[in-house]
């Protein structure tokens, strides 16, 4: 059995790989090289059933998807949605840059990654969602992760997600929660 991860970000193949791998035994995770949809939902869970329903009905396949972000309270919720392109371009820096201009010298830099995770096979559909809560850091720390991980520490950590081992970063992150919630669902569907 193949399932097709629906996205064209290397970086989240690799880790959704790293989170999925070894409790998705028997099943081949599959990259994706279809057409990318018009992510043009409201929420985390309506773009990732977006990228979801695309890349199943691409490939004949069972998909899955995630969108997810960063929220910051002080900045009534944003980035949300729009993290990926927050700065107008793809470039994680740029995005980066951005918010810590955006948020400026504030007090309150309490924010939560959010994943929403999206399973598509045939008519079954299944979203679930991952919440990681921390603060926004007053600037970048750490080499590891991608988009907002250097700026973002965990709740009850003292580093930032970019400075987290990838085996650490995945046992906790947003990620995790919701596809870890997901492959309980998955697993009885497709080892039948």
């Amino acid at each position: 059995m193949k399932l097709v991860l629906a996205t064209h970000n290397a970086h989240k193949v690799e880790e959704l790989k790293r989170i999925l791998g070894d409790r998705l035994e028997g099943i081949e995770l599959v990259g994706y090289d279809g057409p990318e949809p018009i992510e043009d939902g409201e929420t985390f869970e309506a773009n990732a059933l977006i990228k979801a329903r695309a890349a199943a009905i691409h490939t004949g396949l069972p998909a899955i998807a995630d969108d997810s972000g960063i929220s910051v309270d002080a900045l009534g919720g944003a980035p949300g949605i729009h993290s990926a392109r927050y700065a107008g371009t793809r470039n994680d820096a740029e995005n980066v840059a951005l918010l810590l201009a955006n948020l400026g010298n504030r007090v309150d830099r309490n924010a939560r990654f959010t994943c929403a995770a999206a399973f598509v096979f045939g008519a079954v559909e299944r979203v679930t969602v991952g919440i990681w809560p921390g603060a926004v850091l007053h600037e970048t720390a750490g080499a590891g992760g991608f988009g907002y991980d250097p700026i973002f520490t965990p709740a009850g950590l003292s580093v930032s997600s970019a400075e987290l081992r990838a085996d650490e970063k995945n046992a906790i992150s947003h990620r995790a929660i919701a596809f870890g919630e997901l492959v309980e669902i998955i697993r009885p569907l497709l080892l039948r």
